[in-house]
C-alpha cells in the first residue's frame, strides 16, 4: 500500500453538518486568546491601531492559512502526523517519512499547550465556584488570587473536573465535540452579549468605546502593532500548523474549505469583539488598566463585578461563559493529540488514548499550578514550540507540498475555483508571515 493510500484511509468520525463543524472550529478558535488575550493586546498596543492591523491578518490567515490546514486534513483523512507524511510524500517516499517527523514537534505543541490550558482553565472553574458561594464578591480580588495562584496544589479538584470533564467530550469523537459545540458556543456568545449591554450602562464606558474605535492612523507606524496584532491572529484562529487539521480530517468532501475558513473566522472575530466590548470599557468605567493580561479575568473584573448591582449573578454568567470557552478550545487539542496517536498506532483504540491523554495532562499540570511554574511553561510553548510548528505548517503546504494537490483539495466543493492568487498569496504573503512571526518570537524572547 503507498504512503497516500496509507494516509487516507477513512477516519471513523465525522461532523454532521457545516453548522456543526463550524461551531466546533470557532469552539477551537475561541478561548483564553478571546477572552483576555485580545482585550489586554488590543488595550496595550494603541486599541483602534491594533484593531485594523488585527482584521487585516484576520482577512489573510482564514483565506490561506486556515483554509489550507482544513484541506491538508481532509486530503489526507487524519491529523498531524498523516498529513505532513501526505504533504512532503508529493516529493518522493523518503520525504513523506521526513514529514511524518516534522509533524511531531507541532504536534508537541497542542500537547504542551494543551496541559498548560488546562491549569489556566482550573482557575476559572475555580471563579466560577467562588462566585457561586458569593465568596469571590465579599473577598480583596488580589488576596484571593494570590491565595489559589501562589499555592501549590490549590485547585487539583478542579484540575481533574476539567480535564476528565475535557476527555469525556471526546468519546465519540467529532460527534460529541459537535454536540457539546452547538451548547456551549451559542451561549458563549449570548453571555457576553447580555454583559456587553450591562457594562455600555456604566458610567465612563463611552471612554473605552472611543480608545476602541477612534482610529489613531499614524500609530500604524509602529512595527510592533503589526508583530503583535500578526501574532494573536494566528492565534486566535488557531493556526498551530497542528490543531485545525484534525477538524479538517472530519469535514465532508462537498464543502468549501476557503468558505468554511471565512466563516470560522467570521464568529471567532466577533467573540474576540465583544470580549473586548466587555472588558475595555468597564477598564476605563473604573480606570483600571487594560493591558492587565492575565490578572483582567481574577483582579480587574472581580473588582468591577463587586461594585454593580447584581454583580454576583453577572460573575457566575461570565465565569461560566469563560469556562466554555476554555474547554471548547481544549478539546481541539486533546482531539488532535489523540487522533494522531491513534493513527500512529492503529491498534489503541481511542478510550485508551484518552485515558493517557488524562494521565499525562494531570500528571505534569498539577505540578504547574502555582502560577509562576505555569507561565513560564507557556511561554516555552509560546515563544518557541507554537511559533516553529505554525511556520513548519506553512512552508509544508505552500513550499513543500505539490501545487496541484494542495489545489486540487481546496477547490473540492468550491463554488468558484481558486488559482494562483490563493496560491500565491499563501506562499508569498503567508509564509513569510509566519516566518517572521517564529523569527521575533525566537529572537525577542516575544510570548505570543
Amino acid at each position: 500500500m503507498s504512503t497516500q493510500q496509507e494516509t487516507k484511509k477513512a477516519t471513523d468520525t465525522h461532523f454532521g453538518s457545516r453548522w456543526g463543524f463550524i461551531l466546533a472550529a470557532v469552539g477551537s478558535a475561541v478561548g483564553m486568546a478571546n477572552v483576555w488575550g485580545f482585550p489586554a493586546k488590543m488595550g496595550s498596543n494603541g486599541g483602534s491601531t491594533f484593531l485594523v492591523a488585527y482584521l487585516i491578518f484576520i482577512v489573510l490567515f482564514s483565506f490561506v492559512g486556515l483554509s489550507a490546514e482544513y484541506a491538508i486534513g481532509r486530503r489526507a483523512r487524519t491529523g498531524t502526523l498523516g498529513s505532513y507524511q501526505l504533504a512532503w510524500s508529493g516529493r518522493g517516499q523518503k520525504a513523506g517519512k521526513v514529514g511524518g517527523l516534522v509533524g511531531w514537534l507541532p504536534l508537541a505543541g497542542s500537547m504542551c499547550i494543551a496541559i498548560g490550558y488546562a491549569c489556566i482553565i482550573s482557575y476559572v472553574l475555580k471563579a466560577f465556584v467562588n462566585s457561586m458561594t458569593g465568596s469571590l464578591m465579599t473577598a480583596n480580588p488580589a488576596e484571593w488570587f494570590e491565595s489559589i495562584a501562589m499555592v501549590g496544589y490549590s485547585v487539583v479538584p478542579f484540575h481533574v473536573v476539567i480535564v476528565v470533564g475535557t476527555l469525556l467530550t471526546l468519546l465519540l469523537g467529532a460527534d460529541s465535540i459537535e454536540k457539546s459545540n452547538k451548547i456551549m458556543m451559542p451561549v458563549f456568545f449570548i453571555i457576553f452579549i447580555v454583559l456587553a449591554i450591562r457594562v455600555a450602562m456604566l458610567p465612563g464606558s463611552a471612554e473605552g468605546y472611543k480608545f476602541m474605535f477612534s482610529p489613531r492612523w499614524e500609530a500604524l507606524a509602529d512595527p510592533m502593532v503589526w508583530i503583535w496584532a500578526m501574532g494573536q491572529a494566528f492565534f486566535s484562529l488557531s493556526i498551530t500548523g497542528s490543531g485545525m487539521i484534525v477538524y479538517g480530517a472530519y469535514l465532508d468532501d462537498g464543502e468549501d474549505v476557503v468558505g468554511v475558513a471565512k466563516q470560522t473566522a467570521l464568529f471567532d472575530t466577533i467573540a474576540a469583539l465583544v470580549a473586548a466590548l466587555v472588558i475595555i470599557p468597564a477598564c476605563f468605567a473604573y480606570n483600571l488598566d487594560v493591558g492587565a493580561g492575565p490578572s483582567l479575568l481574577f483582579i480587574t473584573l472581580p473588582s468591577i463585578l463587586q461594585d454593580i448591582p447584581l454583580g454576583r449573578l453577572f460573575a457566575i454568567i461570565l465565569y461560566t461563559a469563560m469556562v466554555f470557552a476554555g474547554v471548547s478550545s481544549l478539546q481541539n487539542m486533546f482531539e488532535v493529540v489523540g487522533e494522531s496517536l491513534m493513527h500512529k498506532f492503529p491498534k489503541i483504540n481511542r478510550k485508551i488514548v484518552l485515558a493517557l491523554l488524562c494521565v499525562i495532562c494531570l500528571g505534569i499540570g498539577v505540578n504547574m499550578e502555582p502560577i509562576f511554574k505555569w507561565g513560564p511553561w507557556m511561554d516555552l510553548v509560546s515563544i518557541y514550540i507554537i511559533p516553529i510548528g505554525a511556520t513548519l505548517g506553512a512552508v509544508s503546504w505552500f513550499w513543500v507540498m505539490k501545487k496541484e494537490d494542495l489545489m486540487a483539495e481546496i477547490n473540492k466543493g468550491a463554488k468558484k475555483p481558486h488559482g494562483d492568487l490563493w496560491y500565491n498569496v499563501g506562499r508569498f504573503v503567508y509564509v513569510p508571515c509566519a516566518a517572521i512571526l517564529c523569527i521575533v518570537a525566537l529572537f525577542m524572547k516575544v510570548a505570543f
